[in-house]
């Protein structure tokens, strides 16, 4: 375990958490800090008994940056630190997918507060009956709005009550987001869920206890997809800021096979929530076992090659491999 860790292990960072629902009281969450789970530990999915798969989530583009949907398993060759690995599941239909909607609240979002909850709450219509979704809003606190739900009209609802003020705990909000997400456990073949992350925030972390660097750490060994929807803020004075938000936004993104944008008016933010919502819905989903036989805990990079002119495949960057007990 980073050193880095192991110092964050005697760190309460207190989060207040209001988890949202029927009526339920606010709480204080001390997200045990960031302690990720060991090396290995969750990073596949067991898609039969007795095997364990590292599932990959693949979006592929054409030249002009259109969905290509129409690609078979033979398609695509997958290699782990340059190794073929042999695909023994392939999914070209959209599984269920379990997804936090995280919203800066923050004081600068004043003046745009309202044009981003339509635009988010636009995207929750996108939800299926199998999805699940929650509602997180952050400023300098981080509050669960609602909890997992199909029901739009409760996300809807959550949506609308969340309101601006404080600075910004980006990092907090992330790595509670990761946690929440990493309790749906899939009991059946029929609960596998693809998760993902779609966060939109108008600047730089000003007040999370947990740095990038942990939160980045949790990220690459979650099977979480992170999309970030950066806002360029009006005031000149922040621009400085928010290139330091950019370079946090694209990072979260790249490293966890999601996608970065950013919008320089809130107006723009209806489009961008479409554009990931159609990238959701164009996904595959395919995994592998392994042949690499060592269980020494480090990162192996991933890569995904799509048989077909002009066409680019991604996915995550990598995983962690396991480690001997």
């Amino acid at each position: 375990m980073p050193t880095s860790l192991v110092t964050a292990v005697v760190l309460v960072v207190s989060l207040a958490v209001a988890a949202s629902g029927h009526g339920a009281a606010a709480q204080t969450v001390a997200p045990a800090a960031p302690v990720a789970p060991a090396p290995g530990q969750d990073k596949s999915q067991v898609f039969r008994a007795g095997i364990e798969v590292v599932s990959l989530n693949v979006t592929v583009t054409d030249s002009q940056g259109h969905y290509v949907t129409d690609l078979e398993q033979n398609d695509f060759s997958v290699f782990e630190d340059g190794a073929k690995q042999e695909l023994n599941f392939f999914n070209k239909t959209n599984l269920p997918i379990a997804l936090s909607l995280l919203i800066d609240s923050s004081a600068s979002m004043e003046q745009r507060m309202e044009t981003a909850q339509e635009a988010a709450i636009g995207f929750a219509r996108t939800i299926r009956a199998q999805d699940l979704a929650q509602v997180v809003d952050f400023d300098s606190r981080v509050e669960i709005r609602q909890s997992f739900t199909n029901r739009i009209d409760d996300l809807e609802t959550a949506i609308h009550n969340t309101s601006s003020g404080g600075s910004t705990a980006l990092h907090n909000a992330v790595y509670i987001s990761l946690k929440e997400l990493a309790k749906i456990k899939a009991k059946n073949p029929d609960e596998i869920r693809r998760q993902a992350i779609v966060v939109l925030s108008d600047g730089e972390d000003t007040s999370s206890l947990v740095s990038f660097e942990e939160v980045l750490e949790l990220a690459k060994r979650s099977e979480t997809a992170i999309y970030t929807i950066g806002l360029q803020p009006r005031e000149t004075s922040a621009l400085r800021g928010f290139r330091e938000a950019e370079f946090v936004l694209r990072q979260l993104a790249q490293e966890t096979g999601g996608r970065a944008f950013f919008a320089q008016r809130a107006e723009e933010l209806k489009d961008v929530y479409g554009q990931i919502a159609a990238e959701l819905s164009s996904q595959y989903t395919m995994g592998y076992a392994p042949r690499n036989p060592r269980r020494d805990g480090a990162f192996r990079r991933v890569v995904v090659q799509v048989a077909r002119a002009n066409v680019t495949a991604r996915t995550k960057r990598g995983y962690y491999g396991p480690v001997s007990n």
